[in-house]
């Protein structure tokens, strides 16, 4: 009986011991951050390492346990695009590249990086716009294009497919040329707009030739001053009604896409 007793409490205690480690594991794991700093200046300090050129924006717990999640944006461009780099909790290894949800198969990283780079959609004036679409449209996107870009007229005609199917989307297109890029957009811009023509915007994305402007077109000036101070360096850009701003062309499913989401 008294064997017996013994053992019964080496087991107790064993048990003891294991429901204590157990826990233990478990608080760290549901509260990461109660074992695991970092901060902006830490972080800071270990992207210099790799890239000095960039800088901190915000530093969290990645939704992969064991993962930082660190928002980077270029020194050259404060107002630019941010991305996301991971960090290990050894903080030994950066890891650059997507992160995928394996049950939901939804592009976290991708998700994440439409959050932190979207824009007050409502401060962009959109009165001198040229209007692809219904003015009564649900959905108003806003889109920034130079005629002399070859990615905005693959966007356009993507545009097109929407609007020639769905009346409660429209798209409001700002033109902003790149002159760096294509010395005679501006011109080209200036013409479409003082015309007030998505005519002339088909002939300038079809390469014909268009008419000498008529007027000074002050809007395109203005067009290239917002799209500066959104952080945009490039065409086309889509703004959709929250916020959200993607860069670059996009197919027509992928739009209608975040748009009925």
């Amino acid at each position: 009986m008294r064997k017996i007793m013994s053992v019964f409490l080496v087991l107790a205690a064993a048990t003891i011991i294991l429901a204590a480690n157990a826990a233990a594991m478990n608080g760290c794991d549901s509260n990461c951050i109660s074992c695991h700093k970092l901060d902006k200046h830490e972080a800071a300090e270990i992207i210099r390492e790799l890239n000095p050129g960039l800088t901190v924006e915000s530093v969290q717990i990645s939704p992969s346990r064991g993962l930082w999640e660190i928002a980077v944006k270029s020194k050259a461009e404060p107002k630019g695009e941010k991305a996301i780099w991971y960090l290990d909790f050894s903080k030994g290894n950066i890891i650059i590249g997507k992160l995928i949800g394996l049950k939901t198969k939804e592009n976290l990283t991708e998700k994440r990086n439409i959050e932190l780079n979207k824009v007050d959609y409502s401060s962009i004036p959109i009165k001198d716009a040229l209007l692809l679409g219904e003015k009564s449209a649900k959905h108003k996107v806003i889109i920034f294009t130079d005629p002399d870009c070859p990615y905005c007229k693959r966007l356009h005609d993507e545009l097109k497919k929407i609007v020639a199917k769905r009346t409660d989307t429209a798209f409001y297109i700002l033109l902003y040329p790149i002159t760096k890029l294509h010395p005679e957009a501006l011109k080209k811009s200036k013409s479409v707009m003082c015309a007030k023509s998505l005519q002339l915007l088909d002939d300038a994305f079809d390469k014909k030739p268009l008419p000498e402007p008529t007027c000074n077109a002050k809007s395109v000036d203005d067009n290239i001053k917002i799209a500066e101070g959104l952080g945009l360096s490039g065409t086309p850009a889509l703004v959709f009604p929250d916020g959200v701003l993607i860069r670059g062309a996009m197919p027509a499913e992928e739009i209608l896409r975040l748009l009925d989401k």
